[in-house]
């Protein structure tokens, strides 16, 4: 690890928990739904205080699962001592689903709060199952893993097995140790280095359904962040050294990421044909999953995404749509009837009838040399993308990450179908050209 940084990492962040930022876009004063957060080089000493300063109750309940506990959670649950009673909950393997959330909300029975000590599960769970009844929670980061600490929303399975993002609430506080996630096995910040780079792919899919369809598109979560996003990138190769500096950008950019949903109210901004990939490989992989972390996919999803925008983009015509091809009968046979029926409903919102095709062909004609410029402008090449996951230590292909060939040519095919998000998958499949696409990416 290389020596502390001591630069002020919650510069803006602070003044957006304030409410004293304010919006370029529409002048006005923003303020996000934060008491507290707090990154710095070390918290060794000061875990007591932040907590105090919440006033979240009387009784606590501290929850980690084995890795966290060891990495943060006994040192945090031994200084949170004096502040009053406080129980240790450490899961065991915890998985974000709905069977997890019922045996964890019984667990919390009688407690006025939770301390959660950990990064994508156990934050998901404890923001999840404090949002349902409305009591406060904090969470104190173990790894720069992924960008949703700061979300007001909770990525979890369904009890049919399907993967979704669920409205919840935001953390009271959020505390980054920035010397415990630097000690953090190096695949870990890969992870959230992948979420931040597929920015770019998610910006062109959402700014495209935008122009083309008329979706809402806010501006505002890439311009807090975009400074930063190019302070990361050059720092990438820095990041499975347990650089200090590097990771503070990392965080900055997963925090500030994270904040933009209470601007758009969806997570859009960072998350769209790319993460519908990696969530088809998490829902419907079974024994075939190698393991791999949701952040790992959406690296090699956001390569994938990256050269089917380029492929789409690089012709002076537009593609033809036609009206969407709809198999139920195979989506029952690949997702099980029930999960088959809420895709199905999902896909229907965004499918092209013939009239559809139409009305759609026409307005890519009149938009195309336009759209081309404008999505440029957000685009980072898919080389120097791939170069950057590679510096920060991520896989760059589903083979290297373990994923069969097979089911990530699926997962590219089909995970559209999960969700009502349209994106390049949609043009090229509606256009005829994704299975092509897709038996290309290794």
């Amino acid at each position: 690890m290389l020596s502390m940084s001591k630069q002020n990492w919650t510069a803006l962040i602070d003044d957006l928990v304030a409410g004293r930022w304010i919006n370029p876009v529409s002048g006005a004063r923003i303020k996000v739904p934060y008491d507290s957060i707090v990154i710095e080089d070390s918290l060794d000493g000061r875990e007591a205080e932040l907590v105090a300063a919440l006033e979240l109750g009387h009784r606590l309940a501290l929850v980690a699962d084995q890795a966290t506990y060891a990495a943060m959670g006994e040192r945090v649950a031994k200084a949170l001592r004096p502040l009053g009673p406080i129980e240790t909950i450490v899961l065991d393997r915890p998985h974000a689903d709905m069977a997890e959330v019922r045996s964890l909300s019984e667990k919390l029975r009688g407690f006025d709060a939770v301390v959660a000590v950990g990064s994508g599960t156990v934050n998901d769970l404890c923001k999840y199952v404090t949002g349902l009844d409305g009591r406060r929670y904090c969470v104190f980061a173990t790894a720069a893993s992924m960008n949703g600490y700061t979300s007001s929303t909770a990525s979890l399975t369904l009890d049919s097995g399907l993967k979704v993002s669920l409205p919840s609430h935001t953390p009271a506080g959020f505390f980054v140790d920035l010397a415990v996630s630097a000690a953090a096995p190096p695949y870990l910040a890969a992870s959230g280095f992948a979420d931040c780079l597929a920015r770019s792919v998610a910006q062109n899919d959402w700014w495209m359904s935008h122009r083309l369809l008329g979706t809402a598109y806010f501006q505002e979560p890439y311009t807090i962040q975009a400074a930063d996003e190019i302070e990361l990138n050059k720092r990438a190769g820095n990041l499975p050294e347990g650089d200090i500096e590097a990771m503070g950008y990392l965080y900055r950019v997963l925090t500030l990421c994270g904040l933009g949903i209470s601007f758009t109210g969806v997570s859009h901004h960072g998350s769209m044909g790319e993460h519908q990939i990696s969530h088809y490989i998490d829902c419907f992989a079974g024994a075939r999953h190698p393991g791999s972390l949701h952040g790992q996919q959406v690296g090699i999803a956001s390569l994938s995404m990256a050269r089917l925008q380029q492929q789409v983009l690089s012709s002076d015509r537009p593609p033809t749509v036609r009206a969407t091809h709809i198999d139920p009968a195979d989506m029952a046979r690949r997702f099980g009837d029930e999960v088959a029926s809420q895709c199905l409903a999902e896909l229907m919102q965004k499918a092209f009838d013939s009239d559809g095709a139409t009305a759609f062909n026409r307005k890519l004609e009149q938009t195309w040399p336009e759209l081309r410029r404008e999505l440029a402008g957000f685009t980072i090449p898919v080389d120097d993308m791939k170069r950057l996951l590679s510096a920060a230590g991520g896989a760059t292909t589903a083979a290297e990450l373990g994923v069969p060939t097979d089911l990530y040519h699926e997962a590219i095919v089909h995970c559209r179908e999960m969700r009502n998000r349209f994106s390049f998958l949609d043009i090229a499949a509606d256009a005829g050209t994704l299975a092509t696409f897709a038996q290309g990416e290794l």
